[in-house]
C-alpha cells in the first residue's frame, strides 16, 4: 500500500496485520484508490478533508498528497488510529493532520466542532463493507451542516449495494465500481454549512 501521486508519491504505508481488531481495518485498494482519484480530479485542491472510518488513512493521505489543504481523521480503533499516526509522520502532514477517536454509530454532531463555518469541502465514508454504515453515515452528513457549497461526498462499500438518489442536501452524481469496491459519489447541492 503506497501513496499513489502528489507531493508523497511513491511512500509506503503502513498497514494492518493479523490481530482480530487489525481485521476490522480493510485499507482501500491503491487501484480502486487510483481510479477514485482519476474520477475526483482538481476537487482535492485546496480541499478540506474529512475521512471517516479512516482505517490507514490513506484515503485522507493521498488526499492531502495531491493538494488538499488539511485532513480529519476519524475511526474508533486504537489500532487504527495508530496507523493512522505513523502514516502521517511518515508523509509529513502532521501540521495539517488531526486524528480524532470516536464511534460514528453514537452519532456525527461532534463534526461540526471541526467543520467550521466553511465545511468540509471532500468527504471518504469507509466503514467495513455490508453492514449499512455507510449509508448511516450519509444520512447523517446529508442532515448536517458539515459540507461546504458543492462539495463531495463519497461512500464506499461492496459493490452490489445499494445508495438512495438523494440524501438530505447530497445529490448521486457518479457510481464507480472496482472489483470487489464501490464508490458512491455525491454532491452537495447548496451546501450544508
Amino acid at each position: 500500500m503506497r501513496i499513489i501521486a502528489g507531493t508523497s508519491r511513491g511512500r509506503k504505508l503502513f498497514s494492518p496485520g493479523r490481530s482480530s481488531q487489525v481485521s476490522l481495518i480493510r485499507p482501500t485498494a491503491d487501484r480502486a484508490r487510483e481510479a477514485l482519484f482519476s474520477v475526483i480530479g482538481d476537487q482535492v485542491l485546496a480541499a478540506r478533508v474529512l475521512d471517516l472510518y479512516a482505517g490507514t488513512g490513506a484515503l485522507g493521505l493521498e488526499a492531502l498528497s495531491r493538494g488538499a489543504d488539511s485532513a480529519l481523521f476519524v475511526d474508533c480503533y486504537q489500532k487504527a488510529l495508530d496507523l493512522i499516526g505513523r502514516n502521517i509522520a511518515a508523509c509529513g502532514f502532521s501540521d495539517c493532520s488531526v486524528v480524532i477517536r470516536r464511534d460514528l454509530t453514537k452519532g456525527h454532531f461532534f463534526l461540526k466542532k471541526f467543520a467550521g463555518t466553511k465545511g468540509f469541502s471532500l468527504v471518504f465514508i469507509d466503514p467495513p463493507y455490508g453492514k449499512k454504515m455507510a449509508l448511516s453515515a450519509l444520512r447523517a452528513l446529508g442532515a448536517g451542516n458539515f459540507i461546504s457549497p458543492g462539495g463531495l461526498v463519497i461512500a464506499e462499500d461492496i459493490p452490489r449495494e445499494e445508495f438512495p438518489e438523494v440524501v438530505g442536501g447530497l445529490r448521486l452524481q457518479d457510481i464507480r465500481r472496482y472489483g470487489d469496491t464501490g464508490f458512491w459519489i455525491y454532491r452537495a447541492d447548496t451546501g450544508n454549512v
